[in-house]
């Protein structure tokens, strides 16, 4: 697995989390990355130096002026509080407190906004930005935006009763408008980069997770199928050793043969290399059929087919044949494998379906629903039916180029996953 940059993503060790999303498999913790994962406190830095930075303007303007020690020191004392107040409003949460909450914080911001009014005028007239930030930040948008406007107005006051020019105090309610605005958008920028690195984070869990997924599926197409190959050829191979042991000795030598390809077949998919043939398979299955005394009769014809489809049927096929030899006493088989058109059409039925039958193994395995996955991964589909007579039937249908470019649903693709 590697990242969007191109650097191998590691695993943090044997130690997991389990979830309910993995059935309670454990999930890899992320390991930590020097270079993103500081991003969400760079941005809350950012906004507390921007913060800060409008409290020195109003501490430089307030110095500047005749005032008393006194009254200085009370400015900075109502600096602080406002400040505090507004790294308050600016955290994400802050917007899902109760609204009685909301509105007592910001009735105390207003006091201390408007309060020193009467004895700095305009001097402090900068400090309302903060407060027009946090109406926009704390309270709906059809009272924030009016309230926002209503504050930015107020502020041309102070100067005209001062006297001052016009511009002045065009000046004073321009810049706490805008004011206002860059508290508010640098607040919510630091909000959105945190949820956005908490989402990088879990992507990468459900990355590392999926493929731990698609190595299960595919261990289980290989291994379900050259097991029971395995142990068919092994109970065979029991009753020819004492009769007739040179039969026994070819069966032995197509055990190993079977046991070097699983191995190969296991180290392939450990790579993420692995591919298989559809027709490979359906003669591998003629021929394992056959020497389980099984009738096979097959109708095989196919083109050229997508190599992801193709080795998706050989799937299909392998798990068939699985179930056939693990959970019927199957006298006949039929396989067919056409290419109709645009469209693939694999079927594969048997007789000899018990219904009181149930595998004596400790895990039934989930092969069906690995191969529904893996069909819906290239807009295909796949059926099963029993009907009389015992029978069972698996069709699978998936076009031979499936279009690339057809949508899915976020949904359908975190479930699809990769298919080797």
């Amino acid at each position: 697995m590697r990242r969007g940059d191109g650097r191998p993503l590691e695993d943090s060790g044997a130690s997991g989390e389990a979830g309910p999303e993995t059935g309670g498999a454990a999930v890899p913790r992320v390991p930590a990355d020097p270079l993103y994962l500081p991003a969400p406190r760079i941005a809350r830095v950012i906004l507390v130096v921007v913060l800060l930075g409008y409290l020195s303007v109003t501490s430089i303007n307030l110095a500047a002026a005749p005032h008393t020690r006194t009254s200085l020191a009370l400015s900075f004392v109502c600096q602080a509080g406002v400040f505090l107040l507004q790294i308050g409003h600016s955290r994400a949460r802050a917007r899902h407190f109760p609204l009685l909450r909301r509105c007592a914080t910001l009735g105390c911001q207003a006091v201390l906004t408007f309060a020193p009014l009467v004895f700095f005028q305009s001097q402090w007239g900068s400090m309302a930005g903060f407060l027009a930030g946090s109406l926009l930040l704390l309270l709906p948008p059809r009272w924030a935006w009016p309230a926002y406007g209503v504050v930015g107005l107020t502020m041309a006051l102070p100067p005209l009763l001062e006297g001052l020019p016009l511009r002045d105090a065009f000046y004073l309610a321009q810049s706490t408008l805008l004011t206002g605005l860059v508290v508010y958008g640098l607040s919510r920028l630091a909000e959105l980069v945190q949820v956005l690195h908490h989402t990088r984070v879990e992507l990468t869990r459900m990355a590392v997770t999926q493929e731990r997924l698609r190595f299960a599926r595919d261990l289980h197409d290989l291994l379900g199928y050259s097991l029971s190959v395995i142990t068919l050829k092994s109970e065979l191979i029991h009753r020819l050793v004492p009769s007739h042991p040179e039969r026994a000795m070819e069966e032995v030598g197509e055990v190993l043969a079977v046991s070097r390809k699983s191995l190969a077949d296991v180290r392939s998919v450990a790579a993420g290399l692995r591919g298989m043939s559809l027709e490979q398979e359906l003669s591998s299955a003629e021929s394992l059929l056959r020497s389980a005394d099984v009738t096979v009769h097959a109708d095989i014809r196919l083109g050229a087919i997508d190599p992801e489809v193709d080795t998706v049927l050989a799937a299909v096929a392998r798990e068939a044949i699985t179930n056939l030899l693990r959970h019927s006493r199957a006298g006949v088989c039929a396989i067919t494998a056409v290419r109709e058109g645009g469209n693939v059409r694999l079927r594969i039925s048997n007789d000899g379906v018990d219904p009181g039958y149930r595998d004596m193994s400790p895990h039934s395995g989930s092969g069906l629903g690995n191969l529904e996955t893996r069909l819906r991964a290239v807009q295909g589909r796949l059926t099963v039916s029993r009907a009389e007579a015992e029978t069972f039937a698996l069709t699978a249908e998936a076009p031979a180029r499936p279009d690339r470019a057809a949508p899915r649903s976020r949904a359908e693709a975190y479930a699809q996953g990769p298919v080797a």
